[in-house]
């Protein structure tokens, strides 16, 4: 029963924004004065206290019935009649990511707490993703493009300043100025797509959009001549190029797998809460305009089976540990973008939810070895670590289970939904594109359960490999491929601060890691098995029971479809509850693939791990292109962002040379050479300009008479 005397209290939203800037503001201009503990006391405060009033939030949407919230707080700018607010639209999609920027963003507080412990820039990182968080609330409750925009433009600013956060690593400045530029590529994409909402629409305000976005569909525009263009596929298909700049899709992936320069805790901020899932929600929310156009979808669909696919095979190979779990955050984000593709967004936004537990807490894990290896990354030198970490052993065993859809925990939920529902698009509505995705997705399905395994077994099962890393002398010793992995990743990759923490003096002996970063993981465990089993039925295949089928109740009114492309709707009629689809995920495709994968990974990594090596050497070639990323650095490096050197330095030489050397310079050395010549003909003498006279009287008679005659 509907309570609709219930309401959203805007000074509740106010603080759920609010707080987690106080909280920065305290620790970054006022950290030396409040000290460590002050820092840490009073971002956590503000981001626990965001957490629990967005819970207070979700469950006034959903269990008491309160109607959504749309309201401007303040007026930025009126010019003519486009004005610009600062409000907030909360509604079921909004509130649910409230609740996971906020609760991942507070266990990942609660945990830096451990990892950076001696960090020279302690405060200061504590600043920065309390800021973060507070950018992050920004994009999410926004109401209007601008604001949207605002927040957008905020993470990527912060998300520049924690990657580079360790600035004297000439490492982390070349992968901070990397994701920076790259994004730039997105958002100029995205800022053409809002300008042309304006253009169409004469308003950035949501609701007014949506609500006339019916009014562009079949309008067509010329942007060069002779071809006429949809405006909505336009629109869309640009908003879209900046969604792949935030969320990392291919081809604008390349800035994702080096953010890893960063400390774990901003890693798996990034990863798995914020910053990534912004474009996958930015999309959900822009349904009502996407649905306008087949074509944009099209696009949408390809790109996302493209990245699902290719970038986890990348993951493959990969050898640092938090490497292997970045690739895996690119895959699965493909496979939400597939979802939003085959118009599933409640699917998209659903997997973002679960993945948003299980990702952080496989990165969570992934720094809590590298804390009791001693800040070692390299999996080739660890090995049996689950009997000296056991907490951080069976957590990660926990979020492998969910990353690679293991029936009854939360990932099986939301990744064999998206499957399915590219399944059911490919046959209800056939194309190539449709058909290349579903294939696609369930491929990655296997290629999954590899590399997560394979990361599994290399870190804890096994020999103990990191006893091999102490010479005779009790130095650290070079192993093959180290220099290269040493050249890659500068000194102090794996360290807490500017300079060495660990000498390697003796062999390293791993150990658990402290309760500030085992108590985090144990509560992103929890959800990671349980979160999916009770929500699936309410947030996905709740079907209406008017038998209208146009929107799923859970997100009435935030996710707007056309009902013939309702795949979630279609995919409901097969829902008998939790129980009932996960034991029929024993009986899918999907499953035995990713058993496949598990199988393989066991026998090359476990059981009989000479031969991983036979199988490099054997598939030397495919290697070799996974190891390169199919030559997308080098397009980006040597060809846009050389390309762009090369054009300033010519650009450069023209206006040296010839603007300011021929046209500016060269003008100014010829005046100065003509004033120089008469100059000298300015003598001072009465007798010289009387003979000048003269001559010029004579040569003017002379001119007259030829006239004459």
């Amino acid at each position: 029963m509907l309570h609709t005397s219930v309401a959203l209290n805007k000074s509740v939203l106010l603080a759920i924004v609010l707080a987690p800037l106080l909280g920065s503001i305290l620790a970054g201009l006022f950290g030396r004065r409040i000290g460590r503990a002050g820092a840490h006391t009073a971002t956590i405060l503000g981001v626990a206290v965001s957490c629990a009033l967005s819970g207070y939030v979700l469950w006034q949407l959903v269990g008491q019935g309160a109607p959504p919230f749309n309201e401007n707080l303040y007026t930025w700018f009126q010019v003519g009649q486009i004005e610009a607010h600062v409000g907030f639209m909360v509604d079921k999609l909004t509130a649910m990511m409230m609740v996971v920027v906020t609760f991942v963003a507070l266990l990942v507080h609660i945990y830096t707490i451990g990892y950076m412990a001696d960090d020279d820039g302690y405060q200061r990182f504590f600043s920065y993703i309390s800021l973060f968080t507070f950018s992050m609330l920004m994009l999410v409750m926004s109401n209007n493009f601008l604001q949207l925009f605002f927040g957008w433009e905020a993470v990527g600013l912060v998300s520049y300043l924690l990657i580079g956060f360790w600035f004297k690593k000439p490492t982390a400045v070349f992968a901070n100025l990397k994701a920076f530029l790259v994004n730039r590529v997105g958002d100029f994409g995205f800022l053409l797509g809002i300008a042309g909402v304006l253009l169409m629409f004469g308003s950035l305000d949501y609701a007014t959009v949506f609500a006339n976005a019916s009014t562009i569909a079949g309008v067509t525009i010329t942007v060069i001549d002779g071809y006429e263009w949809s405006v909505a596929t336009l629109i869309c298909i640009l908003l879209f190029i900046g969604a792949m700049g935030k969320s990392a899709q291919v081809p604008l992936h390349v800035w994702l797998p080096d953010s890893m320069e960063g400390p774990t805790p901003i890693s798996a901020l990034i990863h798995a809460a914020t910053m990534v899932t912004a474009g996958i929600f930015m999309v959900a929310r822009m349904s009502p305009l996407f649905e306008l156009t087949e074509t944009a979808l099209q696009f949408v669909l390809f790109i996302g089976a493209t990245t699902a696919l290719f970038t986890g095979l990348i993951g493959i190979v990969q050898n640092d540990i938090k490497r292997v779990v970045a690739y895996s955050t690119l895959s699965q984000l493909g496979y939400m973008t597939v979802a939003l593709g085959v118009s599933a967004y409640s699917a998209a936004v659903y997997h973002l939810m679960t993945h948003a537990f299980f990702k952080a807490l496989l990165f969570l894990a992934a720094g809590s070895v590298i804390i009791g290896m001693h800040h070692e990354q390299d999996m080739r030198r660890m090995g049996g670590l689950r009997k000296y970490m056991p907490i951080t052993y069976w957590t990660s065993l926990i979020g492998t289970l969910a990353l690679v859809g293991t029936p009854f925990f939360s990932g099986f939920y939301s990744k064999d939904t998206i499957i399915e529902a590219a399944g059911h698009h490919a046959h209800v509505e056939p194309s190539w594109i449709a058909t290349y995705a579903y294939w696609s997705v369930l491929a990655g399905a296997f290629v999954t359960a590899f590399y997560s395994f394979r990361l599994l077994y290399l870190t804890f099962h096994g020999a103990e490999r990191f006893r091999e890393i102490a010479d005779v002398d009790g130095h650290h010793a070079v192993q093959p491929n180290e220099a290269h992995a040493a050249q890659e990743h500068a000194p102090d990759e794996h360290g807490h601060g500017q300079h060495d923490h660990d000498d390697h003096h003796g062999p390293v002996e791993p150990h658990e890691s402290p309760w500030v970063v085992t108590l985090p993981l144990i509560l992103l465990a929890i959800p990671s098995i349980f979160v999916g089993f009770f929500t699936v039925g309410p947030m996905l295949f709740s079907t209406d029971v008017t038998g209208s089928g146009k929107q799923l109740p859970f997100f009435l009114g935030a996710i707007d479809l056309v009902a013939a492309r309702d795949t979630v709707a279609a995919l409901a009629v097969e829902f008998h509850g939790p129980v009932a689809f996960a034991l029929h995920g024993f009986t899918t495709p999907t499953f035995f693939l990713a058993f496949g994968g598990f199988a393989l990974a066991t026998v090359m990594y476990l059981w009989k791990p000479h031969l991983a090596a036979k199988a490099r050497r054997m598939f030397d070639v495919p290697a070799r292109i996974l190891e390169n990323k199919y030559g997308f650095d080098h397009l980006w490096i040597d060809g846009f962002a050389g390309g762009g050197v090369a054009l300033g330095k010519a650009s450069r030489a023209v206006d040296t040379h010839l603007i300011d050397g021929a046209a500016v310079n060269g003008s100014a050395h010829t005046v100065g050479f003509i004033g120089g010549m008469v100059r000298r003909l300015q003598s001072g003498y009465l007798y010289h300009y009387a003979f000048a006279m003269i001559l010029g009287l004579i040569a003017l008679l002379a001119v007259l008479i030829r006239h004459w005659q």
